[in-house]
């Protein structure tokens, strides 16, 4: 037990946070502790002043063979950002991480898209393979 908390004090700031809420949210939606519903963004947001729904949103998601996938990006890619692009400049990585954020939001919202850690995902994942255009990317 003690590699894998090596493993994970050893992941960069914001790396280690996002993977671990979009780990942790999950299983406590999966236990029972809190209600899958709440955590999902919808317009009760807005109306019902549910302001938590746009953060949660973006660490929950369904426990099935996608949710792996995406924490395989979201490990991989976050962690290159943060170590190769964006070493010695968090605030830089952390601006990124909170525009896109807010826009994917702000794009959800009308659209009514109610998880967002697919679209986040996929963004740090373009950002990357925008910076790096020569590497061959191996998903398998």
């Amino acid at each position: 037990m003690s590699e894998v908390r090596d493993w994970f004090n050893r992941l960069p700031q914001f790396t280690r946070y996002w993977f671990g809420l979009s780990v942790a949210l999950p299983i406590a939606g999966r236990i029972g502790l809190v209600s899958p519903y709440q955590m999902i963004l919808t317009t009760d947001f807005i109306y019902k002043f549910h302001l938590w729904r746009p953060l949660t949103a973006l660490f929950f998601y369904p426990m099935k063979f996608h949710f792996l996938i995406n924490l395989y990006f979201l490990y991989s890619y976050s962690l290159r950002l943060e170590t190769e692009h964006f070493i010695g400049r968090p605030a830089d990585y952390l601006f990124l991480l909170i525009f896109n954020w807010i826009s994917i939001v702000l794009i959800a919202l009308p659209l009514n898209v109610m998880l967002l850690m697919d679209p986040m995902v996929l963004s740090v994942l373009y950002i990357w393979c925008n910076l790096n255009k020569e590497v061959i990317v191996n998903f398998w």
